[in-house]
C-alpha cells in the first residue's frame, strides 16, 4: 500500500510539473489566432453557466416599455456595438481581431433567447479572458437593464429602437 501511495503521489507531482512546464516554457497557445487548448471552451463555459445560474437576477427592475427599449438601443450603440455589431451592418475590425470571437448579437444566434437577467449579469460583471468588460462601474443599473431588455426583445423592437440598432457606426 505504501508503494502505491508513493507511486500515486509521484505521478500526481509529475503531472503538475508537466502542466507548469507547459505554461512556463511558452508552449500554451496565447495568441488571438492560436487554437484553443484542449477542453478550454468546455471548462470555461461550464464555469460561466454555473455562475450565471447562481447569480443572475430572475426579473428586471424596470419595464420593457418603448422608452426603455429605445434608451437601451442607444446604450448598446454607444457601448456594445463596436464588438457585438449592429443589425444589417458588417462586423467591425475590432470584432474580427478578438479571441474568443464576440458574438454578433443581431445575426445568427443572438441573445433574444437568453433571459434578460443573464444578459444583465454578463454586461454588469464581464467575462474573464474574453475581452468582455464589466460595465457595473461605468453604467447605471437602469442602463444595464435597458440594454439587457432591448437585447432580449431584439426581434420585436419598435421602429424607434430599430433605427438606433441598424444605422452604421461612424
Amino acid at each position: 500500500m505504501k508503494k502505491f501511495f508513493f507511486g500515486f503521489l509521484f505521478g500526481l507531482l509529475a503531472v503538475i510539473a508537466g502542466v507548469i512546464a507547459y505554461f512556463a516554457l511558452g508552449l500554451a497557445p496565447v495568441a488571438v489566432d492560436a487554437p484553443p487548448m484542449p477542453m478550454e471552451r468546455r471548462l470555461a463555459g461550464m464555469a460561466l453557466h454555473a455562475r450565471i445560474t447562481k447569480e443572475a437576477p430572475k426579473q428586471a427592475s424596470i419595464p420593457a416599455d418603448e422608452a426603455n427599449l429605445v434608451a437601451g438601443a442607444h446604450v448598446y450603440r454607444d457601448q456594445c456595438a463596436v464588438c457585438h455589431g449592429l443589425k444589417g451592418q458588417p462586423e467591425t475590425t475590432i470584432a474580427k481581431g478578438m479571441f474568443p470571437h464576440p458574438p454578433q448579437l443581431f445575426t445568427g444566434h443572438g441573445v433574444t433567447d437568453d433571459p434578460a437577467g443573464e444578459t444583465y449579469w454578463k454586461a454588469a460583471n464581464g467575462i474573464r479572458l474574453t475581452g468582455m468588460p464589466g460595465f457595473k462601474g461605468t453604467l447605471s443599473d437602469t442602463q444595464l437593464w435597458q440594454v439587457s431588455l432591448m437585447l432580449a426583445n431584439a426581434d420585436k423592437l419598435p421602429p424607434s429602437a430599430q433605427a438606433a440598432t441598424s444605422d452604421p457606426l461612424k
